[in-house]
Parts: structure tokens; C-alpha cells; sequence
């Protein structure tokens, strides 16, 4: 489940590229092209026996090759590995907000999440609709990435969501303390990785990666 965040990453990339060429925010040209890929992967998911990882993967492949035909080859670095320096307090202000929302809905369907995830039959003798939230879980990854693209870009946002979750579980006993832990690991690296960029100048996007890294390395030596 953390691999679609890292394929829906590149997803953003043509909306990047558009929001560039018509001088417009990333994040909302990123939002916008994500929430298409979503629909098509949606729909996709509906017409056909497929699981949702492939339908991703083909969405992902011909976004990719999209992205790259259409980004300006001047800011296609800061496409791939954002640019933390192009961050306004207004759009950071709106990051945390929409970061809080996105939290609280997906603890909402969490639950309903990990039994569709143990067994789709028993989800749905609870009377649980596996499409209904798979697509919202989609839409709350969307936006996490969209927020995610302009600071650390969309060949890295992946991983952000992909490695402090497995340091988390290989600390974590429970789910309770993976998704919290999942969420402090991440908020860590960000956090770290923006102090080092203020201190050595290098990108911001690939320090935050290379501490969640270090977290999961460290997670090894505590693993439960």
C-alpha cells in the first residue's frame, strides 16, 4: 500500500510540468493531474479483475513518460527533486492544515482499511464497500503527494512515505504504534532533513530521504 504513494509520485509529474509552463503552483497542478490519475485507476479498478497495484503501475509508466515529454528542461531537477527554497508561510500554513484533515479522515476508515486488507470477504459481509475506500484511500495518498512534490519532488515523495513506515514497523508491536510511529518518523525526517539543508545548502528533498534511511538502519538494531 505504500508503493502506490511512490508510483502516484510520478503520476504528479506531468500536472507539475503544466503548472510550470503556465506559471502556476506545483502542488496544485500536481493535486489536479493526481486526482485524474486517481479516477482512471478508480474506473479501471471497476471495468476490470485487476488489482489496484498493477492498474497503478500502468497509470504511473504513461504518466511518467507524459511528465517528461511536457516538463521544461530547465526546472525538470526541481520537478524531480523539489525545491524547499520556492516554499511560502502561506503554503506551508496550508500544508499542515491539509496534512491534519487528510490525518483525521484516513484514522477514520483505518479500521475498515486493515480488514478489507486481511480479507476481502469478510469486509464484505460487514457490509463494507473495498472500492468505496479503496478510493478514498487513494484521494488521501493524492494529496499527501501533492503537498509532498513541491519540497522533495516527484521521483523522492515515495519514499517518504515508504520508509519511515517500515522503520516504524520494525519498532512497533501493534498497528496502533506503527501508524503513530509511521507519522513521528516521517515528521522527524522532514523536520531534520529542512534543518540540514539550512546548515550544508544541499537539496532538502534527498537529506530528508537519507534520514529516513538512517531511522530505518537504526530501527534494524531496536527491531521488535
Amino acid at each position: 500500500m505504500a508503493l502506490v504513494g511512490d508510483a502516484l509520485g510520478h503520476v504528479a509529474l506531468p500536472g507539475m510540468g503544466l503548472a510550470l509552463l503556465l506559471g502556476l503552483n506545483v502542488s496544485l497542478g500536481a493535486f489536479l493531474f493526481l486526482l485524474m490519475g486517481i479516477l482512471f485507476i478508480w474506473l479501471f479498478e471497476i471495468r476490470t479483475s485487476l488489482p489496484t497495484e498493477a492498474l497503478v503501475g500502468i497509470v504511473f509508466v504513461a504518466s511518467l513518460a507524459i511528465g517528461f515529454l511536457i516538463v521544461p528542461e530547465p526546472e525538470l531537477l526541481e520537478a524531480l527533486f523539489g525545491d524547499i527554497s520556492g516554499v511560502s508561510f502561506e503554503l506551508a500554513s496550508a500544508s499542515v492544515v491539509f496534512s491534519v484533515l487528510i490525518f483525521l479522515a484516513v484514522k477514520r476508515i483505518y479500521p475498515k482499511m486493515v480488514l478489507a486488507g486481511i480479507s476481502g470477504d469478510l469486509a464484505k459481509s460487514e457490509g463494507i464497500s473495498i472500492k468505496k475506500y479503496n478510493f478514498i484511500y487513494l484521494l488521501s495518498i493524492a494529496a499527501i503527494v501533492a503537498i509532498g512534490v513541491k519540497i522533495i519532488g516527484a521521483l523522492l515523495v515515495g519514499a517518504l512515505l515508504i520508509v519511515p513506515a517500515a522503520a516504524a514497523r520494525n519498532l512497533s508491536r501493534n498497528l496502533r504504534e506503527y501508524y503513530l510511529g509511521s507519522i513521528l518518523l516521517g515528521a522527524a525526517a522532514a523536520f531534520l532533513g529542512i534543518l540540514l539543508f539550512k546548515f550544508t545548502g544541499f537539496p532538502a528533498g534527498p537529506l530528508i530521504i537519507l534520514v529516513s534511511t538512517v531511522f530505518f538502519l537504526i530501527s534494524l538494531v531496536f527491531k521488535r
